[in-house]
């Protein structure tokens, strides 16, 4: 399934291009009873779509994901359920509005933002968001010192946020200090915004799975809002090695089947003893990164006077791998 669908030759005003379907929603809507299209008005209604695929490059990106195979299928049900509606559209069929306000639930370095950024780009291809950037916040940026200054720097991120995606990262730690916190006022005022502007900008929270479910209780409005939302899991300790091989191989490294070896030992200590803090793909990146600072001091070390051989160069040998002790 590629392309997107040209504009009807109807002379009449255009149908909207919205339908007011809720992904993954359990509530029942009424849906206005249209006439049957007969096959000939089908067939005439929507115009053959064009070669380009706005999938495509969309799926470049995930297809090298490790894990996230739930992810993976909701982008392309989201990808989907806009291409057939533009269909619908074009064939004059109902119309209504989109929801796409989203929950991210997964611990550290599980890929929650990195599919964030997926999602703008799918929607802004798709014709749903005009920019599709990301704006990533946290609590410090929404939550102000004096009252009014929480909703005045809420609506400003808001505003900068139109046509794009807002990503609030922690999103839990703005209802963690009780009823008179400003971090309540932010959420009132991201809910406000989210009524007024529905169409303008989607907004993404995000945090750790069980204080995001928490969250979510202290304003009974806030579950409705969100009508998709994705678990992110930790990666097991087989798929942080092929992370490790992939991010390697990105820099032009190659890890030596021993160095493999002890990386596994350490990353199933680490995450048996870091049950709650373990930050998966995040962890292997800064473990890898500092191999390959020490590689560079060996190799500077052992080689002085001279060049080191290419393999040498391209090589993560076991000894570049050096665990800090813990506190």
């Amino acid at each position: 399934m590629s392309g997107h669908v040209k504009s009807g030759t109807n002379s009449g005003p255009r149908p909207s291009r919205q339908i007011n379907v809720i992904l993954r929603s359990h509530e029942t809507y009424a849906v206005a009873a249209s006439a049957p299209l007969t096959e000939s008005e089908s067939l005439s209604a929507v115009k053959p779509l064009p070669a380009s695929d706005h999938f495509a490059e969309i799926q470049k990106e995930l297809e090298p994901m490790v894990g996230m195979e739930n992810v993976k299928t909701l982008i392309y049900e989201i990808y989907a359920l806009l291409y057939i509606s533009r269909m619908r559209s074009e064939a004059g069929l109902f119309g209504g509005s989109h929801v796409y306000h989203m929950i991210f639930k997964g611990n550290p370095g599980t890929g929650k933002t990195t599919i964030a950024r997926i999602v703008a780009k799918l929607f802004q291809k798709m014709g749903v968001l005009s920019k599709g950037h990301l704006l990533e916040v946290e609590r410090a940026d929404l939550v102000g010192e004096y009252i009014g200054h929480t909703a005045q720097k809420t609506r400003d991120l808001v505003r900068k946020a139109m046509g794009g995606v807002l990503f609030v990262d922690e999103a839990y730690s703005l209802a963690r200090g009780g009823e008179k916190d400003f971090g309540k006022e932010a959420i009132d005022t991201l809910v406000k915004c989210m009524e007024d502007r529905r169409n303008d900008f989607v907004l993404i929270l995000a945090g750790y799975p069980a204080e995001i479910e928490h969250f979510l209780l202290t304003n009974p409005g806030l579950p409705s809002r969100f009508p998709i939302q994705i678990d992110f899991p930790d990666y097991s300790v087989d798929q942080l090695i092929q992370i490790s091989e992939l991010m390697s191989k990105d820099r032009d490294y190659h890890l030596a089947q021993q160095s493999i070896f002890k990386l596994r030992q350490h990353l199933m200590t680490e995450k048996q003893n870091d049950i709650f803090s373990f930050s998966n793909a995040r962890y292997v990146r800064n473990i890898l990164e500092k191999a390959i600072r020490h590689q560079a001091v060996r190799l500077l070390n052992h080689y002085a006077s001279g060049v080191p051989p290419k393999q040498e160069l391209l090589t993560i040998r076991p000894e570049d791998f050096k665990w800090e002790p813990k506190a």
